[in-house]
């Protein structure tokens, strides 16, 4: 089917704001119309993804489909101005886009939406709202619960990726509109962006309990507002995979899950591979609840997940896994029981329950063998060897196994647990340990042990007091081979990935009060077969790639301070796309970016995390440079961020902003 894109259409909204969008249309929808999917995200249709878009809308369009890829108010060649993630403005545009959407001539009155991340967030935000015309969503690697489950806090924790987040959200909306798509007044809006521009982590950093803020825009506040049929997917290198069994679980509507073992990728182009025919399931999906016609997917288990094999972890790069697809009719699965495991004094764990108390308090840098909170896919962002974090861990190990033991679902630990300080933190990982010692982390939570009991109102620990916590771990699908050991260990840090409490506490736990479950899968039940087409797209972008990525990460102990510098560099291309040009517009881009993070074993207020960046883009007589430069500290009672962007036009500075904001800890 021949497909027509056009690179740019305005989108009227009510209040005079037009939002700019690129379209595919197949021929002949004109004459005879045909359903709609909308992508709606800040990340610029003109260059921030087009080489996504390209083979995923082309492809949808050759289906029998209208696609738009807006940019969101104050982002791309749009008007306005971007306030924040997820406010109420953004949702109140989309209702006006999918409206406007089924009332043109080339469309027969039916949307869907779709979208990864920032995407799938507002996916289920908008389904929320019900505008008519929207029939389904297809929600990618997104969350129920902005708070407990986004790139800002964990557990109650704060996470650095609040501050590298926040930094390259600088970068992405210090660029200025394409003046061949925005017109003449390109120069006075992108000042007028760069003088409004909030200070993005310090938006976030003023919000360290779940409060109204984070409320807003969690779907799990009120599941029964979804009430159109929902595709929820993610991947267990990705950070977002809580989010698909509790869709499952708690909507009363249509539901899929799909989780295979990607990063935060569609699985069209999923690493680690194995990839799927992601864009065929999409289509049946959308065929189904858009056109009307059964392609067997409401037929497909409920969640079809991906189970990992163990692997030796001696490379932090992962660009594949082995393992089986496993289908579950439902969610929560009749296929999978609680198995506990009980800790003893012996390190060891048992099917009794022990007895006796163990302490641990951990060298602040424990963790960094964590890899990235989240994985994009690039090289050396996986988990490495946990055996260096183990050591700084308290452990405690089955025996060999006897026979494989595959899980698929979050593992829980519940301790009884007392700490000599107010504030303090806890980091569990659960590990494959193989015949030869090598340690594989399957998964892992962090708390902030103020939010034991939630987040809405922490309140800090009573010194030697045992208390009952109950954590749950990251949502996984893994097979312990006979002959490996499962692993749990306790740590009172987890650094890199989260900033740590103002003292150093020592955590004393209980053994009689406390119990490790694994969701155990019943390996005798019959398997129900799950089989995916091999990966397909629509035409790619004509890109050249001007030079490779330069990426780099390190850790190093100076031993005379015991202070650990953990280093991440991507020069020209952040995410290993190199610096490259897309040749139909004349467009080079070239984004790169450092950050180094510090912290002393037993200083936790030594801790500092700094980035610097630049972002390029331009053509022959019309380039763009931006640079960034942020830093974080903590006292004992306050946190402080600085910021400075700077925005060059043909090499001349055009404007300077500067940003010093503190906030006071809250139980954090």
């Amino acid at each position: 089917m021949t497909v027509t894109v056009t690179e740019q259409i305005w989108v009227p909204m009510t209040d005079g704001t037009r939002l700019a969008a690129r379209l595919w249309l197949p021929d002949g929808a004109e004459a005879k119309p045909v359903p709609a999917i909308l992508e709606y995200i800040p990340y610029r249709k003109r260059d921030g993804t087009r080489a996504r878009d390209e083979p995923m809308h082309g492809y949808f369009a050759t289906q029998g489909y209208g696609v738009l890829r807006v940019d969101m108010r104050g982002s791309g060649e749009s008007d306005g101005l971007l306030e924040d993630e997820y406010v109420k403005q953004e949702q109140d545009d989309a209702l006006e886009v999918i409206a406007w959407m089924a009332e043109q001539a080339w469309c027969d009155g039916a949307v869907g939406m779709m979208g990864k991340s920032w995407g799938g967030f507002n996916c289920l935000q908008v389904a929320m709202r019900r505008p008519p015309a929207l029939k389904a969503i297809l929600t990618v690697c997104s969350t129920t619960d902005r708070f407990a489950n986004d790139i800002h806090y964990m557990g109650g924790g704060l996470l650095n990726d609040n501050h590298w987040w926040g930094a390259i959200m600088l970068a992405f909306q210090a660029r200025p509109a394409d003046p061949l798509m925005r017109g003449a007044d390109w120069r006075s809006e992108w000042i007028k962006r760069l003088n409004h521009m909030p200070f993005w982590p310090a938006l976030w950093l003023a919000h360290q309990r779940r409060d109204a803020y984070w409320q807003h825009g969690s779907v799990c506040e009120d599941w029964s507002a979804i009430q159109c049929p929902v595709m929820a997917v993610g991947g267990w290198a990705d950070s977002y995979t809580n989010a698909v069994p509790e869709l499952l679980e708690h909507l009363n509507v249509p539901r899929l899950g799909l989780l295979g073992p990607w990063a935060h990728i569609y699985p069209q182009d999923g690493v680690p591979t194995p990839a799927i025919g992601f864009l065929q399931e999409a289509t049946r999906w959308w065929d189904h609840w858009l056109k009307g016609q059964d392609r067997g997917i409401m037929a497909e288990p409920m969640l079809r997940a991906f189970v990992e094999d163990g692997q030796n972890p001696v490379s932090t790069t992962k660009p594949a896994v082995t393992g089986n697809w496993r289908g579950e009719s439902a969610w929560p699965s009749r296929a999978i029981a609680e198995t506990s495991f009980y800790p003893q004094m012996s390190k060891t764990l048992s099917t009794q329950p022990g007895s006796g108390t163990a302490a641990i308090r951990s060298p602040l840098y424990t963790g960094t063998a964590c890899g990235e909170w989240m994985g994009t896919g690039v090289i050396g962002d996986m988990p490495g060897d946990q055996r260096g974090d183990d050591g700084f861990s308290l452990v405690f190990d089955s025996e060999p196994l006897t026979e494989d033991v595959e899980i698929l679902g979050n593992p829980v630990i519940e301790l009884l647990l007392a700490s000599d300080k107010l504030l303090g933190q806890m980091a569990v990982r659960l590990c494959d340990v193989s015949p030869t010692g090598a340690s594989q982390r399957v998964s892992y939570a962090v708390l902030n042990l103020a939010h034991r009991d939630g987040s809405e109102d922490p309140q800090p620990m009573v010194p030697g007091k045992p208390t009952p916590m109950r954590l749950k771990l990251k949502m996984c699908g893994h097979r312990f081979a006979a002959g490996h050991r499962i692993r749990f260990a306790i740590s009172t840090a987890y650094w890199p990935i989260l900033w740590p409490a103002p003292e150093a506490a020592t955590l004393s736990i209980d053994l009689a009060g406390s119990r490790f479950t694994l969701p155990v899968r019943n390996l005798g039940i019959a398997q129900t077969p799950v089989a995916f087409q091999p990966p397909a797209h629509g035409p790619f972008a004509p890109i050249t790639q001007t030079s490779q990525s330069r990426l780099g990460r390190s850790v190093t102990i100076d031993t005379l301070t015991d202070t650990a510098t953990y280093v991440t560099v991507g020069e020209g291309g952040l995410f290993g796309e190199g610096v490259f040009r897309f040749d139909e517009i004349d467009l080079t881009l070239d984004h790169g970016l450092t950050r180094r993070l510090t912290v002393q074993a037993d200083d936790p207020l030594s801790a500092r995390s700094a980035i610097s960046q630049y972002f390029d883009l331009g053509r022959e007589g019309w380039r763009i440079r931006i640079e960034t430069e942020t830093e974080m500290t903590g006292s004992a009672t306050d946190f402080r961020m600085t910021g400075q962007v700077r925005a060059y036009e043909n090499g001349e500075l055009v404007v300077e902003r500067l940003y010093d904001q503190s906030f006071p800890r809250d139980c954090l």
